[in-house]
């Protein structure tokens, strides 16, 4: 049997982690979301995804600062996280910091199953 592979959403907009859902699970994956960055650092901490997509910009914990907080973890730092944002100014910091890759926003839902294919695989 193949083991499932888990991808964690991370996004304050409902619309997006619903579209988001819709397209991994249609692609085989499963899903589990966040709405900010401290919700996605307690849930990949206690699950472990196999793949974590992030937006930048969130409340209460942004998710660079989360992406950071979880490449400094021993648990969690080997987890693949393809960033997401409007701004390509955050593009940099974001594979700075540790990302895997970086999807700009709006994203096309295949765009978004590509990367999270690759990601996953490597």
């Amino acid at each position: 049997m193949i083991p499932e592979t888990t991808v964690l959403l991370v996004d304050d907009e409902e619309d997006l982690l619903r579209a988001s859902t819709l397209w991994l699970s249609s692609a085989g994956f499963a899903t589990s979301t966040a709405r900010d960055g401290c919700e996605a650092v307690a849930h990949a901490t206690a699950h472990r995804p196999n793949a974590i997509v992030m937006d930048v910009r969130m409340p209460h914990k942004n998710g660079l600062a989360a992406l950071a907080e979880l490449k400094r973890q021993e648990e969690t730092k080997h987890i693949p996280v393809i960033m997401l944002s409007a701004s390509l100014v955050d593009q940099e910091r974001a594979l700075d910091v540790g990302a895997t890759c970086f999807l700009s926003k709006p994203y096309e839902g295949r765009k978004l199953v590509s990367v999270v294919t690759s990601a996953t695989r490597s």
